[in-house]
């Protein structure tokens, strides 16, 4: 007598199961909303005016999207943007969505992820609605244009660059806004540190910044300050939104993990953490930052780690922030490399104060990482976007830009031989 549960007819019953699961999901339904009511967006937006022009954003959280797309996108780690420029100029404006997030979405990207199998007609609709409602340039002279721009996902706070170009002319803003819905983890909440006026010393000439920069500690250190950590190899001087503005074009997004807060420095954790996201998932490079008792001018000044994890663009996108890789320089020669592409940097200088460690004669940090550098601070002046490479003053500290790789010789003790 056969098994009526061959493996035939297993094989059978499983295929019949799939196809079934394909019609139906084939079969799924979504419907248009009847009407796009952008109110709750516009009464939450911020606005700026500038040269002319005015510019509204706001984040859209679950509830809007499920109401303007029929979805909630948030879902697919997409975070739209609703954005109205009013153009008030004589010439056409166009908004350079790729000044806002330079791995945006496009419209038929984002209406890909909404797709059903053996969706047909439905998902041609689908690739309609969000099409239309995506942001259209240009922006004519004397009119108003609204739309979406699909943007990668922030925690808290959103740093939003709108970057409006004419005929030789720029129009950047740089926007502050909350994000709808965000429940985040109460140990990596943003709160902003300040220092009281009469704790802060205020520095008016390169001379005695200089000096003052060279005096800040060297490396953090962990909670009880008794074991050094992660080395200060640049500082950050400008304003939250320039410094951000820049980041922000290059790709870095806040991202801080229980990992960061064993680093100290002033006797706290970090006050903001950025990682840029390699093309794999994986960050690629970070940056931990404190707001340092001093200022420039009036100007705010941070001091920084910059590092990559071992692996760099290789590690585990998951990794709670991982071993810091021993090439610590090369970390920070590629964030100046980035800020100077980003049109953000206004000045580059070097200074003493991490103290050099050479590869034979490394240090180790909290986790037990080893890592060697030429000992020098990396110091960036930051002001308001655009600049180009050529408006970047090299300041004549320690000169870096002159210095040379060591020869054979010279490495084994025989220059002038």
């Amino acid at each position: 007598m056969s098994d009526s549960r061959s493996p035939r007819r297993i094989w059978k019953q499983a295929a019949g199961s799939v196809v079934l699961v394909l019609v139906l999901a084939g079969c799924t339904t979504w419907t248009a909303p009847a009407a796009i009511d952008d109110a709750p967006l516009r009464e939450r937006a911020v606005s700026e005016s500038k040269q002319n022009t005015r510019v509204s954003v706001a984040v859209l959280g679950s509830d809007d999207s499920k109401r303007i797309f029929g979805a909630d996108l948030n879902r697919h780690n997409v975070q739209p943007l609703w954005i109205e420029v009013e153009n008030h100029t004589s010439q056409t404006l166009w908004l350079l969505h790729s000044g806002t997030d330079p791995n945006y979405f496009s419209p038929l990207e984002v209406a890909w992820s909404m797709h059903t199998l053996l969706g047909g007609a439905t998902n041609a609709d689908i690739d309609s609605h969000l099409n239309r409602l995506g942001f259209r340039n240009p922006v004519p002279a004397g009119e108003t244009r609204t739309g979406i721009l699909f943007t990668n996902p922030d925690r808290q706070i959103k740093l939003v660059n709108i970057d409006l170009l004419g005929n030789r002319t720029l129009i950047p803003f740089s926007l502050f806004l909350p994000v709808p819905d965000d429940v985040a983890d109460a140990h990596l909440v943003l709160t902003p540190f300040l220092y009281p006026d009469a704790d802060v010393t205020d520095y008016h000439d390169l001379a005695s910044l200089r000096a003052a920069l060279e005096r800040l500690p060297c490396c953090a250190t962990d909670e009880h300050a008794a074991t050094a950590a992660d080395p200060l190899n640049a500082v950050a001087i400008g304003t939250l939104s320039d410094m951000g503005a820049a980041l922000v074009r290059r790709s870095y997004r806040r991202d801080m993990r229980k990992n960061d807060l064993a680093q100290r420095v002033f006797g706290r954790p970090p006050d903001i953490v950025l990682r840029k996201e390699a093309q794999t998932g994986a960050p690629s490079t970070s940056l931990r930052a404190w707001l340092t008792p001093m200022r420039f001018n009036g100007t705010p000044v941070y001091l920084v780690q910059v590092g990559r994890p071992v692996g760099g663009r290789f590690a585990h996108r998951d990794a709670d922030g991982g071993a810091l890789h021993e090439d610590v320089d090369e970390a920070r020669n590629y964030l100046i490399q980035d800020m100077m592409y980003s049109g953000g940097l206004d000045k580059l200088g070097f200074v003493y104060g991490v103290g050099p460690s050479p590869q034979e004669h490394s240090r180790t940090t909290l986790n037990g990482a080893r890592y060697h550098t030429d000992g020098l601070r990396a110091v960036m002046f930051f002001a308001t976007r655009p600049l180009s490479f050529t408006n970047v003053t090299i300041l004549d500290w320690v000169p870096y830009l002159e210095q040379r790789e060591p020869t054979t010789h010279e490495e084994s003790g025989d220059a002038g031989k």
